[in-house]
């Protein structure tokens, strides 16, 4: 069944209102269908994982290449689609508005904001720009009408600067700025988790897998669960092995642990079609 892009904002709203859901991270049409067949029922996109699939490093994709690929994987499925939209590729607030307005018109159903400037030296945004930043955001995404869930992004943890009372701040700063979900990837500990929940209470929050099960997760308050560049760099990682087994080897032995990968996967896309 095709939904339209408000039904499957409305259903992205509702997944997140109870229960804990995977959202799992593809970086092409091929592995949005894939996941799609799987049986899960939304979809994220991957700044890493496009990245690269274009053979460059997570980052350095251009903001006009990521809406064509944020409006490629939006309608390559019937799921609702999560942008990585990274640090919106820009820092005032006012530009930040402008690039989110473009990424609502790719068809997307909820778009991430991160507090990290894109630059190491520079490290997070100040506390009040990165506020700013999410209202921002906030106010062009109810300037375009359809409801698209924005989540706020503390990348503190996974940039160098893991600190939990910085963390906590931010993220309840961000969502009296309008944030309908807080996210802090990085956190590994479940007493760091049940904090973020219980700081960002009644909202909703997403948590990069931690390597804890989803029934752990859920007992936990998250609500949602992805995995960023993991399986992307999982499909990247096996081909990497068996490409260098052949070269540096001359054997083929991890291209056997493929089984009837390919079998399966013409099975499943025939099926889809």
């Amino acid at each position: 069944m095709s939904h339209t892009v408000a039904e499957r904002r409305a259903r992205f709203r509702q997944l997140h209102e109870a229960g804990c859901f995977v959202l799992p991270n593809p970086w092409d049409v091929g592995s949005a269908r894939m996941l799609e067949r799987l049986g899960f029922r939304a979809l994220a996109s991957t700044s890493a994982g496009m990245a690269w699939a274009m053979g460059r490093a997570d980052g350095q994709a251009s903001l006009d290449e990521v809406l064509l690929h944020l409006s490629t994987l939006a309608h390559a499925t019937d799921l609702p689609l999560n942008a990585d939209f990274e640090n919106a590729f820009a820092d005032a607030p006012a530009e930040v508005a402008a690039n989110v307005a473009l990424a609502v018109d790719t068809g997307v159903c909820g778009l991430s904001v991160e507090d990290y400037t894109g630059h190491a030296e520079r490290g997070l945004y100040a506390f009040d720009l990165a506020v700013a930043r999410v209202a921002a955001a906030r106010q062009a995404i109810d300037g375009r009408g359809g409801g698209v869930l924005l989540t706020a992004r503390s990348e503190g943890f996974i940039r160098g600067a893991p600190d939990m009372a910085e963390t906590l701040r931010r993220l309840e700063a961000f969502a009296q700025a309008g944030a309908d979900c807080l996210y802090a990837p990085g956190l590994r500990d479940e007493s760091q988790i049940r904090a973020v929940v219980q700081a960002a209470a009644p909202k909703p929050v997403n948590v990069l897998s931690p390597g804890l099960p989803v029934d752990t997760l859920e007992r936990l308050g998250v609500r949602r669960v992805s995995v960023g560049g993991a399986l992307a760099g999982a499909a990247f990682g096996a081909a990497l092995r068996a490409a260098q087994e052949i070269v540096e080897q001359g054997v083929f032995a991890e291209l056997g642990k493929a089984g009837g990968a390919g079998r399966a996967l013409n099975q499943m896309f025939a099926a889809a079609t």
